[in-house]
């Protein structure tokens, strides 16, 4: 029977440091390229993940990235990385998305309760509890979440398959887009109450990435 295989393309040069001028520039995967001789070594540097970052907002969660707009030297190598700071007792990172990219995320410090949800029909849950060493993976494009559990701060790093791969917080992308989306379309959608959809609209929804 005939095999079928499909892999990234391979690169055409070893890297496309990105830069906003164009005067020089060729334009590949969405920047365009410093002329390579031109390469520094900040090119492909970033200085402090070892920073904690301040939780004390609504989510009790910050996420730190390092993708291709804080390294330019990412830009075609199609991968990223982000450091995430959890509150103690409940800090989260809400439900969300990367459109992508897939994502692989060690706990170093702390626990958490962490999850994904697969696609329509069979929209099944799929969660653990993680602790210090602890690895998981959540596949491109669904729904996830990251939930400190425990009584102490929690510290996680995480790679993306992506030099830029995006991230659509569920309840800021329904409710708190701009315009806002119509009520009478997710009163319907989510079978919720008109009064209960505007308040919901009304609400300042925190952006913690």
């Amino acid at each position: 029977s005939p095999l079928a295989y499909a892999s990234d393309p391979s690169p055409l040069q070893d890297f496309c440091v990105a830069i906003n001028d164009p005067k020089d520039g060729v334009f590949v995967n969405g920047k365009f390229c410093k002329d390579p001789k031109l390469a520094k070594a900040k090119d492909f540097y970033y200085s402090g993940l070892n920073i904690p970052r301040n939780t004390s907002n609504p989510v009790g969660s910050t996420v730190t990235p390092v993708n291709v707009a804080q390294i330019p030297g990412l830009n075609t190598l199609g991968i990223s990385l982000v450091r995430i700071d959890y509150a103690p007792n409940g800090g989260l990172n809400p439900p969300h998305t990367h459109p992508r990219a897939t994502e692989i995320l060690v706990l170093v410090e702390g626990t958490l309760y962490v999850g994904f949800v697969t696609s329509n029909t069979d929209n099944r849950l799929i969660a653990k509890v993680l602790y210090p060493g602890d690895v998981f993976v959540f596949p491109i494009g669904l729904i996830h979440f990251q939930f400190n559990v425990g009584k102490t701060k929690a510290v996680a790093f995480a790679g993306l398959s992506s030099q830029n791969p995006g991230v659509i917080t569920i309840a800021n992308a329904v409710f708190g887009p701009n315009p806002s989306i119509n009520p009478d379309i997710l009163v319907k959608a989510l079978q919720l109450d008109k009064n209960v959809v505007k308040k919901l609209q009304s609400t300042f929804w925190w952006a913690n990435n």
